[in-house]
């Protein structure tokens, strides 16, 4: 999978917001119960992750470290324990 990440960042650190965004090729995640895999068509950058990229707001504990806390997509993959026709009920509200 592509994702967009930030380089590492020291806590307190002031120069990593000049520091560029890359685009790498990562493994796609194996998903775990209750999960699914999104294509993702669009992501958007919201005050969260400018302030992860800088350091100072750890994605909480078991969520993925990437940026994008909000996307847009079609979902490509289920985890285990999902049933088609809960999927079907979410996606209709």
């Amino acid at each position: 999978m592509r994702a967009v990440v930030h380089p590492p960042v020291s806590p307190g650190s002031a120069s990593v917001a000049l520091e560029p965004l890359q685009i790498l090729d990562l493994p796609t995640p194996e998903l775990k119960p209750g999960e699914v895999l999104i294509k993702v068509a669009y992501a958007g950058v919201n005050r969260p992750d400018l302030i992860q990229r800088k350091g100072a707001y750890p994605p909480p504990p078991d969520a993925s470290p990437l940026m994008g806390l909000e996307v847009s997509g079609t979902i490509a993959a289920l985890g285990p324990m999902w049933i088609a026709g809960k999927l079907a009920r979410l996606s209709a509200r």
